[in-house]
């Protein structure tokens, strides 16, 4: 048993956004058959507990008073192979890029959009992450879990069973803390399939001179789009996309358009429409504000971003800030994509 559990831990290193906060108690799961143990120790059974993967999408206002645990586990295994397509697993510890990055190199394709997303693998379908016209969703087969109120027993998701909708899914809703996500087993392409035509990639192709390009071309060219427009978390801190795009009525969306009609839209599901929110942050003069160590990103306004010493509370009234601004001037609401605590 190699389950071992601290107090008074500084969370700062568990966190993208760099923020001062504390555990009053912590451990890391590396094992799988630690999972028992862990539920059934007094600090897990007294609560409150916190599931924490990469921290890439957590605001933390105050110190945590209850346990937080550390998904660790690692791993990536192939399944099966059926003719043109692979079946891989890869543990919910892993981290997200690393694994695109395996699979390009193995030949199994389909996540290259996905590349440099931060955060581990059991959190995708979690948010079923998305980026350049690909979402989890696309390329996933099964969710293995554990089932937190009988003893950690195994239980797999399908794709439907996860109910995935735009940054959502079962994860976020009824399986919310009761479910653990432990392994995501993914359903990939021997056969590239390349989807270009979202946001700057075929432009950042057509700049790196290829003109014929190949899955690991795609995911360069994603890398690039994103390094140019969003900060390394290593060495200003952030969440990403801290607002999730609005998706808003046929009527609202005509109603923008009429009088902004440059603004970025996109068709999404029972015939509403996918609004750009950084476009929206970035009307209301925002891109580039800053309140003390507090601010948005200067290239990219979906970005909040810590300078330094910032607080949580002070992110967190900045990103209200928003919100605010935006729904004044648009009749529009963002919803933060980021758990905040």
């Amino acid at each position: 048993m190699t389950l071992q559990f601290q107090a008074d831990v500084d969370l700062r290193p568990y966190n993208t956004f760099g923020l001062a906060a504390r555990a009053a108690h912590f451990c890391r799961l590396d094992d799988l058959a630690d999972l028992p143990v862990l539920l059934t120790h007094p600090l897990y059974r007294q609560g409150p507990v916190l599931w924490l993967g990469g921290g890439s999408n957590l605001l933390l206002t105050r110190d945590y008073p209850g346990l937080v645990a550390k998904v660790a586990l690692t791993g990536i295994r192939l399944l099966r192979e059926d003719g043109g397509h692979v079946i891989v697993e890869a543990a919910a510890g892993e981290n997200w890029h690393d694994f695109v990055l395996h699979t390009l190199a193995q030949g199994w394709y389909g996540l290259e959009n996905l590349s440099l997303i931060p955060g581990t693998v059991g959190a995708s379908p979690v948010q079923n992450i998305g980026a350049y016209g690909v979402e989890v969703k696309d390329h996933l087969h099964e969710v293995v879990c554990a089932q937190l109120d009988r003893d950690g027993a195994a239980l797999v998701l399908s794709n439907a069973d996860c109910r995935f909708g735009y940054r959502d899914s079962v994860f976020k809703h009824e399986a919310a803390g009761r479910l653990l996500v432990t392994a995501v087993r993914f359903k990939l392409s021997r056969h590239a399939s390349l989807r270009t035509g979202y946001g700057d990639i075929a432009r950042q192709l057509a700049a790196d001179g290829i003109t014929a390009p190949t899955p690991s071309d795609v995911s360069r060219a994603v890398i690039a789009i994103r390094q140019s427009k969003l900060p390394d978390p290593a060495v200003l801190g952030n969440a990403g996309s801290f607002f999730k795009n609005p998706v808003v009525s046929a009527a609202l969306a005509d109603k923008l358009l009429a009088s902004h009609p440059q603004l970025p839209h996109y068709p999404a599901a029972d015939g509403r429409v996918k609004l750009a929110a950084g476009w929206l942050i970035d009307q209301c003069g925002l891109k580039g504000y800053r309140d003390g160590d507090a601010g948005v990103h200067a290239k990219q306004a979906l970005v909040l971003v810590n300078y330094g010493q910032a607080s949580g509370v002070q992110l967190h009234a900045l990103a209200r800030k928003v919100q605010e601004a935006v729904r004044a001037r648009f009749g529009v609401a963002l919803e933060p994509e980021p758990l905040i605590l």
